[in-house]
């Protein structure tokens, strides 16, 4: 993991005077799981819009694979995969059509779309299901379906925005057990969760943010024995303590 897939440079954006993001910088290993943490409001959502080049920052850049977000965003969008919070997903289709539609948008020829989205759906456990209406999947198998749409084109980096909210244990196992699987194939992850169990089990580093800031950023491991003997001390208790336990709205 020495080479830096993602670079973040001093990131700055506002809102109507408020700073959602207020000199964010980082960098991504190739092949590295890097997990984004913080409550409500922190910033990190503002952020991951700006690597995915949905937003431009007021001032910073990110390199990706080398290229600027701000210089190249047509580069680095051919090189990520995004897989947000709401379903985008089409419901009155099957999933085999959905994935074969996002393949066509991302650029593939037909008989590749066909191709990809069978060893796609394979990959998260829905390849019988291939020709199953997405809406009569349950919760799980739509979220399996939409990390399997972002996997569409061979993208080098992938952002998984909460990608096991409100799923069955089983589903949440098959999304681990994939996403670990693309790591040892040399995928780099950018991933977010309000699990610490789940940063703590995939991610090789975090940031932890609040305020629009970058607060803490280490290994799970070192971040835990920051405040205790690490086999008695969880990444929750370390994200307490440093983000308080004031409700966020």
């Amino acid at each position: 993991m020495t080479d830096k897939f993602v670079i973040a440079k001093n990131l700055h954006k506002s809102f109507n005077g408020h700073k959602a993001v207020n000199g964010v910088s980082f960098h991504v290993g190739k092949g590295e799981i890097f997990g984004l943490l913080g409550p409500n409001g922190a910033g990190k959502t503002t952020t991951i819009r700006i690597l995915s080049t949905v937003l431009q920052p007021d001032r910073g850049d990110v390199l990706i694979g080398g290229h600027s977000i701000r210089k190249n965003p047509d580069s680095v969008r051919r090189l990520i995969g995004v897989c947000p919070q709401e379903l985008a997903l089409y419901e009155e289709l099957s999933a085999m059509d959905n994935l074969v539609f996002f393949g066509r948008m991302v650029g593939l020829s037909g008989s590749e779309a066909k191709a990809q989205a069978v060893a796609r759906l394979k990959l998260v456990g829905l390849r019988r299901r291939a020709r199953g209406r997405v809406d009569k999947f349950s919760g799980g198998m739509k979220r399996r379906v939409n990390l399997a749409v972002s996997l569409m084109g061979h993208p080098r980096l992938l952002f998984l925005d909460e990608p096991t909210v409100g799923i069955d244990p089983q589903s949440r196992n098959n999304i681990y057990e994939t996403i670990e699987g693309l790591r040892s194939k040399g995928m780099t992850v950018l991933y977010t969760t309000h699990y610490m169990e789940e940063a703590s089990r995939l991610c090789d580093r975090v940031a932890i943010v609040d305020g629009g800031h970058i607060i803490a950023m280490d290994t799970p491991l070192a971040l835990r024995s920051r405040i205790g003997p690490p086999e008695s001390v969880t990444l929750e208790d370390v994200f307490l303590k440093l983000t308080g336990r004031s409700l966020r709205d």
